[in-house]
């Protein structure tokens, strides 16, 4: 048994198709959903729409603190196996929902089934790459389940305007599920041996309670809890692009296929610039994308608050993406740069808590906003919020990859 993507590289490519998977599970929302709530169901009150949006990001934050408690007590593969079954059902209640409480319930059991899912997913690669690659790793992650989002969320905008809103654009989440179902049960392999292995390698037991993993990574540590904060706000954005932006855009009379346009836009420059972002972040180190992908974030979404047009969000989209791409990896990296492995999965697990509360922070404050000024004007809050958040993680955090650490101390002396 060997660390390194190389010496794994058969069982890793299968964990990012498996991710890959996941990703499409909920991608299959992305385009439809709010259509679905506004055609479909007459919702009225943007509040009340993105309820949607607020139980599946309670749900699948709750989710992760467990699958990282869970994947250390009873290992990784077991928890991965639970999060397909939860899946089942969700596209067949979307399906078949009678009224709005049945989406809600569908979101529940996605935002369990992403969390459970999704984070073994990217604990398992952490287990497998070792200490120098992380970036790279969660590069390739990353990028597998969020261009299945956009793919998923291109092909369901096709669907729903040849074939309707139900049921074909569902039918994607189900083959999903049971091909993840299936993978897991016969070809995924347990990776908490390799996680022991590295641990072996550190001088420090580095034994603690959930509770002080818990308070570290939230509070105390500057560079976990920075990286916390700057993964809820991340997702607050990703919560009000899911939710509000189709709204918007359709009240510039875009299409249906348009708005599935921008709906994949986004998050396809998020998957594909991980590519390059990952690996980048083991060279560069982490903080500075950090730092720059929260700015460009908030710069792109005052963008879509201030254009009107087509192109204009088209750009706009794009470049909410990079800002992503600059992020998302890069945040689960010097996760992993920092927590010692003996409660390394406790600790993405206390992150992921907080970065996907982000998607229930994000409904509640654009849909409150929304309610009361207006569209446009919740997606400005947002850009400031986020524009803030990135200050934070200047002032804040200190730089987590091993070389970088290394080379800056040196170059101090």
């Amino acid at each position: 048994m060997r660390l390194g993507i190389r010496a794994n590289l058969a069982q890793f490519s299968l964990l990012v198709g498996v991710n890959a998977l996941v990703g499409g599970m909920l991608g299959q929302e992305r385009t439809v959903l709010p259509l679905l709530a506004d055609e479909t169901f007459h919702l009225t009150g943007y509040t009340f729409l993105l309820t949607y949006v607020l139980a599946f990001g309670v749900t699948k934050a709750a989710t992760n603190y467990f699958a990282g408690t869970w994947s250390d007590r009873f290992g990784r593969k077991p928890v991965l196996l639970a999060g397909w079954l939860i899946a089942l059902p969700v596209p067949l209640l979307l399906i078949w929902a009678p009224s709005w409480a049945w989406v809600i319930a569908a979101n529940v059991l996605l935002g369990v089934n992403q969390g459970l899912t999704w984070s073994t997913t990217v604990i398992m690669k952490i287990d497998l790459a070792g200490p120098h690659r992380r970036g790279l790793a969660m590069g390739l992650n990353e990028a597998a389940g969020y261009l299945a989002v956009a793919v998923t969320a291109l092909a369901t905008g096709y669907l729903a305007a040849h074939h309707g809103l139900r049921p074909a654009p569902f039918l994607l989440g189900l083959s999903y599920a049971a091909l993840g179902l299936g993978l897991t049960v016969f070809a995924v392999r347990e990776t908490r041996d390799h996680a022991k292995l590295e641990a072996a390698g550190h001088q420090s037991t580095g034994e603690l309670t959930n509770r002080e993993v818990f308070a570290r990574t939230s509070l105390r540590e500057p560079a976990l809890s920075s990286a916390s904060q700057a993964g809820m706000v991340n997702n607050l954005n990703d919560g009000l692009a899911w939710g509000l932006f189709p709204l918007l855009f359709a009240t510039a009379g875009l299409s249906v296929s348009r708005i599935g346009i921008l709906a994949a836009l986004y998050p396809a420059v998020w998957g594909l610039g991980q590519f390059v972002t990952g690996p980048l972040s083991d060279r560069w180190g982490r903080k500075r994308l950090i730092t720059t992908g929260m700015l460009v974030q908030a710069v792109a979404l005052a963008m879509v608050a201030a254009v009107e047009t087509f192109p204009a969000w088209v750009v706009a989209a794009i470049l909410l993406g990079v800002g992503t791409a600059m992020v998302y990896p890069t945040l689960l990296a010097s996760i992993g740069d920092v927590a010692h492995p003996a409660w390394r999965a406790r600790a993405v697990g206390v992150y992921r808590l907080w970065r996907d509360g982000g998607f229930a922070v994000g409904a509640v404050l654009a849909g409150v906003v929304a309610d009361v000024w207006g569209l446009r004007a919740a997606v400005w809050v947002v850009a400031v919020v986020t524009a803030v958040s990135g200050l934070v993680v200047a002032v804040r955090m200190y730089e987590t990859h091993p070389r970088r650490t290394v080379e800056v101390q040196g170059e101090a002396r």
